[in-house]
């Protein structure tokens, strides 16, 4: 069972929306007039696109429009981390998972570890020392730290004008490349992130206020933007979309036991898959033996174990024999880490 913390309607949406969301979804104009490039080729005018993208966001399928950058760029350091937590208490430790600030992805899933949540803490900070406080002050004691070891591909793009998603991996920016070592940011560049990663105003000139408060106008901002992805620090500016809002209601994520020798094959195969938006390598231990994660987006749970099975045929040759699929059952927060907040 996959039950959702409340009832989710999906949003009925026509041809125009579909075709809207799924361009705002990688390819978001940077124009200092966007809504009237959308506009280009679908019949409408930019006042219209824009009408569309508010009602859009008023009936919650649009979660955010922002630009979308690379956490270890910027310095961060990070993990997935699951706790184990008795389901009397687990409503109340989630709330207190969910005020960290460096908490941005918080849910209950079907398992014994069954509060899965991701923690981001600033450059110069201790991440175990955060987990720790975390731990302590939400009064669990058995957890696990899953910080990534590989990625072999990130990036979620709902089709929803179609039964799954796009039959190819996201398809970065032609000069974008995932940086090994953090990105030495100015003053400036920290002043930009922070202007940029919060929620696009929905006006006829939505980089405007941006631009005012930096003091810069428009053509420097993209420049800016366009150089950041370039050098691996910016993914994208794009909107993100609520999963069971946009009819994708089954949200599982899947481990998989793949032999130490195999894993980056492995991981490269199972990364293939259209369905998989996410595919990470992380360590395992006895209590938790899971060393590949894949996080599959599908319109129900049957259409997920019709591609789980699909994955675990492919996987079979490399030795890839356990798999589990943990549901996420109960949604308690999710929204982009707030880099550099003062």
């Amino acid at each position: 069972m996959n039950p959702s913390a409340e009832p989710v309607s999906e949003t009925v949406l026509d041809d125009q929306d579909k075709q809207l969301l799924n361009q705002m979804q990688f390819d978001f104009p940077l124009s200092d007039s966007p809504w009237q490039a959308l506009a280009e080729g679908m019949g409408l005018t930019g006042a219209q696109v824009l009408s569309r993208v508010r009602k859009l966001k008023e009936t919650g399928i649009i979660r955010q429009i922002s630009a979308i950058f690379d956490t270890k760029a910027l310095g961060y350091t990070g993990t997935l981390a699951a706790a184990r937590i008795p389901d009397a208490r687990l409503d109340e430790a989630a709330a207190i998972v969910s005020a960290h600030p460096g908490v941005s992805h918080n849910y209950k899933r079907e398992a014994e570890f069954n509060l899965w949540f991701t923690l981001a803490v600033p450059p110069g900070e201790s991440l175990d020392d955060h987990l720790k406080r975390l731990a302590d002050e939400a009064r669990f004691k058995d957890y696990l730290a899953l910080p990534t070891i590989r990625t072999f591909r990130i990036g979620v793009k709902l089709d929803v004008g179609g039964g799954g998603q796009k039959d190819k991996p996201e398809t970065p920016p032609k000069k974008y490349h995932h940086r090994s070592e953090p990105a030495e940011l100015s003053q400036q560049d920290i002043d930009y992130i922070r202007a940029l990663q919060d929620d696009l105003p929905l006006e006829e000139h939505p980089f405007k206020p941006a631009c005012k408060a930096l003091g810069v106008g428009f053509d420097e901002m993209r420049s800016w933007m366009q150089k950041m992805q370039e050098a691996g620090v910016l993914r994208r500016f794009a909107a993100i979309l609520r999963h069971r809002q946009a009819g994708f209601s089954a949200n599982g994520m899947v481990v998989w036991r793949a032999p130490d020798e195999h894993i980056e094959a492995a991981g490269q195969l199972a990364a293939k898959a259209p369905e998989v938006s996410h595919c990470y390598q992380r360590p395992c231990s006895d209590a938790w033996p899971y060393n590949l994660y894949t996080m599959i987006h599908a319109r129900s749970e049957t259409d997920c174990q019709q591609v789980i099975d699909r994955i675990a045929a492919d996987l079979a040759p490399l030795g890839v024999t356990g798999h589990r699929t943990l549901y996420s059952t109960t949604e308690y927060k999710k929204q982009r880490v707030r880099y550099f907040i003062k």
